[in-house]
């Protein structure tokens, strides 16, 4: 993979960026049967390495979590995309275990088995539910690795509350800071019209509308000479179908028009930008490629050719240059 300084056009942000829209117009407008909230079963303990459990935040919301390895080790916090769940790190989470790390994920308030939630879906919210999590397990000095929206997330917990000695390093993968949606102050980013479409498809086949976007720009299978990995496809539908509709609807404008701008500029910690110079959904031109110029301590890493779900399609590569980062 190369390393970079990549100049993408303004008008090559919009082109690549309406991808989402246009898997959007393709869709049915039949209704969708949504999930049914049901109470969490209580945490579970393994061995004195292996554990998983929920943290309950002020509002009573139930905030799933995986901690798996030694409780000495150096921890890992892994935020997934929306609108997936911890699950989405397996390959991830697994390989640093192997590596003697701690490594931690969590299901974002809505998604996965926390708790559906119909209101705090929003990025404020999400960190400090993640504080709650983070103070909950006691961990100190951890790296954070954030992916699309969980860049959101990671990057407003680690300017907010990574103090006192909680955060180490962080790492973006294709993700959403500093801002995502056109504005006056950001000519260059994705029309508001993209992001209702997505609202649209979401409410009238919210099944159908997750089984395009997965096959489709996601991981690139729209792409000629890409192959299409149905199982891939099939775990990011299961995933998105265990969260709850309303707060992954809520969690669109979460995404898209939060202001990430303070927050990197806020964040003392090294931080290491990965981006696919082909990602469909966080187009690199008004995320990474301004992000880098907003960071005291940043480097940027561009993946000619790589998809937004890269860590998934092209692990190996992600995971030795994760782990070249934190020995660095």
């Amino acid at each position: 993979m190369n390393e970079q300084s990549h100049n993408a056009s303004r008008r090559g942000v919009m082109t690549t960026g309406l991808a989402i829209a246009a898997t959007v117009a393709g869709l049915s407008s039949n209704g969708a049967a949504q999930a049914t909230p049901s109470s969490p079963p209580r945490p579970t303990t393994g061995t004195n390495t292996m554990s998983s459990g929920y943290a309950t935040t002020k509002d009573g919301t139930q905030i799933f979590y995986k901690d798996w390895g030694p409780k000495t080790a150096q921890p890992i916090v892994f935020h997934h995309g929306w609108p997936l769940s911890a699950d989405d790190w397996d390959n991830q989470m697994l390989f640093f275990l192997s590596q003697g790390y701690r490594v931690v994920a969590h299901d974002r308030r809505g998604h996965g088995r926390s708790t559906q939630t119909d209101t705090g879906n929003d990025m404020d919210t999400y960190a400090a539910d993640l504080a709650v999590v983070i103070d909950q397990l006691g961990l100190k000095n951890a790296i954070h690795v954030g992916h699309s929206t969980g860049g959101g997330e990671a990057a407003r917990y680690v300017a907010r509350y990574g103090g006192a000695g909680r955060v180490a390093k962080l790492v973006l993968i294709g993700a959403v800071p500093p801002i995502m949606v056109k504005s006056d102050k950001n000519p260059g980013g994705l029309p508001i019209e993209a992001f209702d479409g997505l609202r649209s498809a979401l409410a009238a086949n919210r099944g159908e509308f997750y089984r395009d976007l997965a096959s489709g720009p996601f991981y690139s299978f729209n792409r000629q000479g890409v192959k299409l990995r149905p199982v891939l496809v099939d775990n990011w539908w299961r995933q998105a179908m265990m969260g709850g509709a309303k707060a992954q609807y809520d969690c669109i404008a979460a995404f898209s028009a939060t202001d990430f701008t303070n927050d990197l500029k806020t964040i003392d910690a090294p931080v290491l930008l990965m981006h696919g110079d082909d990602d469909q959904i966080v187009p690199i031109a008004d995320s990474a490629l301004i992000g880098i110029k907003l960071l005291k301590h940043g480097k940027l890493k561009v993946y000619t050719g790589l998809p937004h779900g890269m860590a998934t399609t092209h692990a190996d590569i992600i995971n030795a240059d994760l782990l070249t980062f934190f020995k660095s």
